[in-house]
This record gives C-alpha cells, sequence and structure tokens, in this order.
C-alpha cells in the first residue's frame, strides 16, 4: 500500500506544509532525533579519547538512531493497518511531516519578495534561514544564487529522497531517511569535533540519497527543459557526491553558475564554480522557483502513474 500512502502524503503536505501553530505545540518529529544525537555525542565524543573510538562512537549513533526509528516506524505501521480499512490513511498522516514540498516554498517566497522590494538586508535574513554560509555581506547576487542552491539540492532532500525511501521501505524508510538527515546536518561536518564521530552519519547520508540525487536532478532538467549537459559537466563539482547533482542541473536549466567561493564562520571556502552561464539574480531565482513547481508536479505524475500501473486506489 506504499503508493496510495505517498500520494495522501504528498497531498497533505502540499496543502498544510508543516503548520506554525502544530510546531508551536509539538515542535517537530526530528526534534526527537536531535535529542538522541545529542545524547549521544555526550556520551561518547569525548576530546580524551582516541580518534577511532570517537569514529566507532558515531558508528553507534547511527545504529542506535536507525534501530529505534525503524522499530517505532514499523510498530506504528502494524497498529494502523490493524485500525483497519483506512490504515493506509493514518501511515500516510504520519509520513506527512517527513516532506518539506510546502516549507521549502514557504522559505523561498520571503527572499524573492525581499529581493523584488530591493531590500537586501531583508533578503539576507530570510535566506538565512534556510543555508548555512555566512549571509551578512551577500550581494543580491549572492543571495540569489544561495537560494537558488537551496532549493535544487532540498528539493532532493526535503521531496525525492523521502517519497523514494516511502515507496521502497515504507513508513520505516522515510523516518530512518529523516534521522540519517539530521545527523547528517548536526554533526556530520569535517571540521572538528565531529570530524571523527560525525563520519558515519555523513557516509550513511551520502548513501541513502544516491539514488534520490540524480532522480531529483533528472526532473530538475525535465522540468526546466535542458540542463543535460551542465548536469554531465559538472555534477561532481561539489564535495557532496550528490548534492551537485540537481545543483548542476538547476544551473544548466537556469543558464546561470552557482556555487564558487563562499564564506563560513568568516572565513572563504573555495569552492568551484557550478555552470558557466551569467550571474544569477532575482530573475533566476524566480525561474528556479517555477522549475521547482514543474519538477513536483512531474512527481505527482510519476507516483501516480505507479499507483494506476499497480492498479492501488
Amino acid at each position: 500500500m506504499a503508493e496510495p500512502v505517498a500520494l495522501a502524503a504528498l497531498a497533505l503536505d502540499a496543502a498544510l506544509g508543516w503548520p506554525a501553530w502544530l510546531h508551536a505545540r509539538i515542535g517537530h518529529p526530528v526534534g526527537a532525533f536531535a535529542r538522541v544525537i545529542a545524547l549521544c555525542d555526550k556520551q561518547w565524543n569525548l576530546g580524551d579519547v582516541s580518534r577511532a573510538r570517537r569514529k566507532a562512537g558515531g558508528v553507534v549513533t547511527v545504529i542506535v538512531l536507525v534501530s529505534i526509528t525503524g522499530l517505532v516506524a514499523a510498530g506504528l505501521t502494524v497498529l494502523a493497518h490493524q485500525s483497519g480499512s483506512a490504515g493506509w490513511l493514518i501511515v500516510a498522516i504520519l509520513a506527512w511531516p517527513a516532506l518539506a514540498q510546502r516549507s521549502l516554498d514557504d522559505h523561498i517566497v520571503p527572499v524573492v519578495d525581499a529581493l523584488a522590494d530591493d531590500d537586501l538586508e531583508v533578503a539576507r535574513l530570510a535566506v538565512a534561514m534556510i543555508v548555512g554560509r555566512d549571509t551578512a555581506t551577500l550581494d543580491r547576487n549572492g543571495v540569489s544564487r544561495a537560494a537558488i542552491e537551496s532549493l535544487a539540492e532540498s528539493f532532493c532532500d526535503g521531496v525525492i529522497a523521502p517519497l523514494f525511501w516511502l515507496l521502497v521501505a515504507g513508513l520505516p524508510g522515510i523516518w530512518i531517511l529523516k534521522a540519517i538527515n539530521t545527523a547528517d546536518s548536526l554533526i556530520g561536518h569535517p571540521e572538528e569535533p565531529y570530524r571523527d564521530f560525525g563520519w558515519a552519519s555523513a557516509r550513511t547520508d551520502d548513501a541513502l540519497n544516491l539514488v534520490p540525487a540524480r532522480i531529483a536532478a533528472l526532473l530538475i532538467c525535465l522540468a526546466g527543459c535542458g540542463g543535460w549537459r551542465t548536469l554531465w559537466r559538472y555534477r561532481t563539482c561539489h564535495a557532496s557526491p550528490n548534492a551537485g547533482w540537481p545543483e548542476a542541473a538547476m544551473a544548466g536549466a537556469l543558464g546561470v553558475r552557482l556555487a564558487g567561493p563562499i564564506s563560513y564562520d568568516g572565513k572563504i571556502a573555495d569552492k568551484p564554480w557550478i555552470g558557466h552561464g551569467g550571474e544569477a539574480g532575482l530573475e533566476a531565482l524566480v525561474r528556479a522557483r517555477r522549475i521547482y513547481h514543474r519538477a513536483c508536479a512531474l512527481t505527482w505524475i510519476i507516483v501516480l502513474g505507479w499507483v494506476c500501473a499497480g492498479g492501488v486506489t
């Protein structure tokens, strides 16, 4: 019953996102992952132990996350289906918070609006909500570029990857992905104190996003009616083995260049450019949002086709 679950979860996310009132009352499920990770960090990422032991602690952290998440999600799935014919809808409701179609778009709109109003300071603050780089000194093109990169990469992380693992492994699949995504965001960094402890989280996240990232890139090129050559040429021009795929696809579809030197915590990271077009400005950001919408629509069509082909209603 994965296919109708996926459609219902997509519909709930598109219609509601994760409402602010609900977040204020109960937070978001990934908060539970963050608390588990923090406990593991305190227990096993100790500065007075060897690098090998810190790396082993990181491996155990991934095992703990996957085990707890998988068991809880599997148990909830069983309980949902025992409730009767509406069990699949309950599973869809439980999967819904793991998708981010609506919330991603909701975070891009303030950046677009601020740039359209020539309010660079507000645009910088808005884009700082979705990127990890320094934004205080970004110009209009820098803000636009950061937003476009986040939109492309998050299309994989927040839409395609969760949906893929929901289809492949049901509720345990989608929430294990989110648990690992959370770990990668919090501890999967090459800098200390997480270089060793976060290694397993980063590598597991890479593995889980390997196929979804390539699917996301193909959908972006289809939605943008082009960008294939740029995708193939620049797909590996990123530190991540996956993020370069959707970013290169978006750069090609828009005819702009993305990435390049970026400042983190006051230090310049000399990253390569992705794409060979012009500068990314407000017009490119608006077009990127339209491509994102079309790529999401294509995703819906594919899932619907899967349902029809399988005879599932």
